[in-house]
């Protein structure tokens, strides 16, 4: 994006400069587009879980920038000689299913033919100005919350090399099935100063993305950091880690001090997520607030992992004591 030209426009309140989860334009002084899109390969074998996970990861990408989601357009693209109708079906249905649990409409979509399946959505929802939320107001003394523990990216490579057990798969599928709901709460609230959900870049990358464009720094307890199961790290043992997590990796070495921090734990926390949790920036004074809200709606970890600090090199201290 960095080698596009620049067209400004008063209204666009959120655009690529931030790498923020979705971009924002402003209707009027009340109302504001928040404007996002996703979409992925299969990382599971059931096609109707394949749907739900798809949509649940792009419709999260509005609640981290605290709207709602109001309609969605379906992405698709499928080997026809490979993929049935019924198939094809079948993913369109999970993700359905997911968008209706939101209220949000699929008004349509486009479908291509390709040498993979990739299926997801694009996503529009609204905001108010005054209460969304980004990942370029963290402050100093913020603490880190996390709502969803780590470890899918590793997972789900164990799910394709068949080295998970049934239960375990049964787990993930859930976790990356739920939507981030509890950031539209968070933010009509105003209870949150910064936020950003943790999907691909992982949880460092994400971050890292939060600390450049707050123009701050972060320190994470890496104890803290809640992992999906005690199965993550036998399955970084047998190597069954994904490339992207390798590559997220290589690139948080870069901006990152590890303070004698394990490989496997390196791993963790720059796993690819899909379907992650929000990572979220809160004062002290509201976190008690935060907390209790988060443990009401039952969202899968409330883990306070780390706080921001003040800009300094490097921009993330990774302590393992």
């Amino acid at each position: 994006m960095r080698q596009l030209p620049h067209y400004p426009d008063r209204n666009v309140l959120v655009g690529s400069a931030t790498a923020d989860d979705a971009g924002v334009f402003r209707l009027d002084r009340n109302r504001a587009l928040v404007q996002t899109t996703d979409f992925f390969t299969p990382i599971v074998d059931d096609p109707f879980a394949y749907g739900q996970i798809a949509a649940a990861n792009a419709l999260s990408d509005i609640f981290a920038m605290g709207g709602r989601p109001l309609c969605a357009l379906n992405l698709m693209g499928v080997p026809n000689e490979l993929v049935s109708s019924k198939i094809i079906a079948t993913i369109l249905r999970g993700g359905l299913e997911k968008a209706r649990e939101v209220g949000c409409a699929i008004v349509g979509g486009h479908t291509i033919r390709n040498p993979e399946p990739i299926y997801g959505l694009a996503v529009t929802g609204i905001v108010s100005p005054k209460k969304m939320l980004t990942n370029s107001a963290a402050k100093p003394g913020d603490l880190l919350v996390l709502t969803k523990p780590l470890g899918t990216g590793i997972i789900t490579t164990g799910i394709k090399r068949g080295l998970t057990k049934r239960n375990l798969r049964s787990r993930v599928v859930a976790l990356m099935s739920q939507v981030n709901t509890i950031g539209a709460e968070l933010a009509e609230g105003q209870f949150v100063r910064a936020a950003t959900d943790v999907t691909g870049f992982g949880l460092l990358g994400h971050l890292a993305s939060m600390c450049r464009a707050s123009g701050v720094s972060a320190q994470i307890d890496v104890g803290e950091v809640p992992a999906i199961s005690g199965d993550v790290f036998d399955l970084i043992t047998q190597d069954c880690v994904p490339g992207g997590t390798k590559q997220n990796l290589e690139t948080a070495e870069k901006v990152t001090e590890w303070d004698g921090a394990r490989t496997m734990l390196k791993l963790l926390l720059t796993d690819a997520q899909t379907s992650g949790g929000l990572l979220l920036a809160v004062s002290p004074r509201k976190l008690n607030a935060v907390l209790d809200l988060l443990k009401e709606r039952q969202t899968s970890t409330r883990a306070v992992i780390g706080r921001i600090v003040p800009r300094h090199k490097p921009l993330i201290i990774v302590h393992s004591r």
